[in-house]
């Protein structure tokens, strides 16, 4: 693990953020996207599964929609506009695997991010506790995603859709209990990280029993203070990144 985490130069125009579950960026990444969104910079999310295991008591067939309204109106707090879900995929079970990393890689194709974000795929977080398999399977498939993309002869029926070979220059990933680099966040990307969270009510109602805006203010809290002693005592996201 470094000692000091590097500043994430902002190089880049286009993002796609890929992960397991909605609120997987709000959690890992939200203050991060509130202040590439609010340089100009594009976002997108792709999102494998609806999170229809996501809360205790509630059937998966009418979680799944609650939560990806949840997801958009998250998405829309922090001027992302694009967000997609895959179908075929159950939470709680994504496996990794040639067809999940076709998915992915049709994705990058299709949106030509420069820069890829994910959540943490290693076994554990940075506590030591363990991580769960969607997470992990997702996270390494948005790793692959990149050469994946970038080569026409792996998956080369990407091709007969019109979606030419991409190569996206860096992969951040959120969460990670390895991090190399960090994104300074103000209090205006904060408090708009901050309503992005709140937004999966039904979600954080679930887990607690604050009310959402206040817990989602305490989760990201923490999440930028935990960051400062590493980043010039800035408050910040951090990220593995990877070429």
């Amino acid at each position: 693990m470094a000692d000091t985490l590097l500043e994430l130069p902002d190089d880049f125009s286009r993002v796609l953020a890929i992960v397991a579950h909605p609120d997987d960026i709000e959690f890992g990444a939200g203050p991060a996207v509130a202040a590439w969104t609010a340089r100009g910079i594009e976002v997108a999310y792709l999102l494998v599964t609806r999170g229809e295991a996501g809360i205790d008591g509630l059937d998966p067939a009418e979680c799944g929609p609650v939560r990806e309204a949840e997801q958009r109106k998250a998405a829309a707090e922090l001027g992302v506009q694009q967000v997609d879900f895959l179908d075929g995929y159950t939470d709680g079970t994504v496996t990794y695997g040639p067809g999940l990393r076709r998915d992915l890689a049709r994705a990058v194709r299709r949106h030509r991010p420069e820069l890829i974000v994910t959540f943490n795929h290693h076994d554990t977080w940075a506590s030591g506790a363990w991580n769960t398999p969607d997470h992990r399977d997702v996270g390494r498939a948005a790793l692959d995603s990149v050469a994946d993309a970038a080569n026409r002869w792996i998956f080369p029926e990407l091709l007969d859709e019109g979606l030419e070979p991409w190569r996206a220059g860096k992969v951040a990933v959120a969460g990670s209990p390895r991090p190399t680099h960090a994104v300074a966040v103000d209090d205006a990307a904060r408090d708009r990280a901050v309503r992005s969270l709140a937004a999966h009510d039904r979600y954080l109602r679930s887990l607690s029993d604050d009310e959402p805006a206040e817990r989602a203010r305490f989760i990201l809290d923490h999440l930028l203070a935990a960051t400062a002693p590493r980043f010039g005592g800035r408050g910040g996201v951090s990220f593995q990144i990877g070429g």
